[in-house]
């Protein structure tokens, strides 16, 4: 039986993926700084393994077939498990939203998985993964394709510690990356106002345009375009819960409502696909799951590779969307 170990189980969405595991039967071994709070886990095997402990990271990585990380910012604890993972033949799936450590293991680990025969999955998560995936189910119906636009509508975020810690990295930082012209742009992008038409009942809403989230770096991956960008709606961080909600419950923090929406306008033609849903935590999280139990059964090939060029989108959203995640609406075909 494969092995999945959890870094940063102890975290709000560490505790959602090692909750999905146990709940399918997997053997499961949870990792982080705390032994204490590990063990309150239930019915796992517990390995701590801090971040500044190489010979500990190794020792979790020999001893499991895949790691998800879940311990952000990833920015910090990014590298060190990657590392260990690449070094140990350890498949690797992780959470982040932060585009220069995805950009980072595209650009400094493809030799080093393929040297190792494993499969690298940075982003795997609600920012970042499933607006990659939709983008890619999206994209098998529209050919010329000039541009990507990921829409991200959400409303009561309650971000956890490590969410907050990542919120203020990205929107401090100005080296940004994008995507135009059929090319990668770094450097500084001035957000501007937009407005993006949302299916009903969200309808048109208010977005900050663009936002530093990893489309930029995985769509194209695996579309043929000449523009990627990503949106969020303004209000999602002016709510009054968003920054201030860090000690609340699981229960409670399972109240997000999200729209993502993947509009893909060709030369020809145009085609939209929609996810609405709540609790984006625990989206995040099954879909981690779903990425990890692929990669214990094979048929992934190896490298660093993002969600939608792992993974049919179409086929992939579905198999959560049946799982009562969100609902799923994509053109006729797709």
């Amino acid at each position: 039986m494969a092995v999945f170990a959890i870094y940063g189980a102890t975290g709000h969405t560490g505790r959602l993926v090692t909750a999905e595991l146990l709940t399918r039967g997997k053997d499961v071994i949870v990792a982080g700084r705390d032994p204490d709070a590990l063990a309150a886990l239930g019915p796992a095997r517990v390995l701590v393994a801090p971040l500044d402990d190489p010979d500990a990271l190794r020792a979790l990585a020999t001893a499991a077939d895949v790691i998800i990380h879940c311990a952000g910012p990833f920015a910090v604890t990014g590298p060190p498990v990657a590392a260990a993972a690449a070094e140990s033949g350890c498949h690797y799936v992780d959470h982040a939203v932060e585009v220069h450590h995805v950009h980072r293991l595209f650009q400094e680990y493809p030799e080093r998985a393929q040297a190792a025969g494993i499969t690298m999955l940075p982003s795997v998560s609600f920012y970042g993964g499933l607006g990659d995936l939709l983008a890619g189910a999206v994209a098998a119906r529209v050919p010329d394709i000039e541009r990507v636009t990921v829409a991200y509508a959400v409303h009561n975020w309650m971000m956890t510690h490590g969410a907050v810690e990542t919120a203020r990295l990205l929107f401090a930082d100005t080296d940004r990356i994008g995507f135009e012209d059929g090319a990668p742009r770094y450097g500084f992008v001035e957000p501007r106002n937009a407005i993006f038409a949302f299916p009903p009942p969200v309808g048109p809403r208010a977005m900050i345009a663009p936002v530093p989230f990893p489309e930029a770096v995985t769509v194209p991956r695996h579309v043929c375009t000449r523009a990627v960008e990503a949106q969020l709606t303004a209000h999602t961080f002016s709510e009054d819960q968003a920054f201030t909600s860090e000690g609340v419950g699981p229960d409670e923090r399972a109240g997000s409502e999200f729209t993502i929406t993947a509009q893909v306008l060709g030369t020809a033609g145009s085609a939209t696909g929609h996810l609405h849903g709540r609790d984006l935590w625990r989206a995040a999280a099954v879909a981690s799951v779903e990425a990890a139990v692929r990669l214990t059964e094979g048929g992934v090939k190896s490298g660093v590779l993002s969600p939608g060029e792992a993974f049919d989108g179409a086929e992939f959203l579905s198999t959560l969307a049946a799982r009562g995640l969100f609902t799923l609406e994509l053109p006729e075909g797709a």
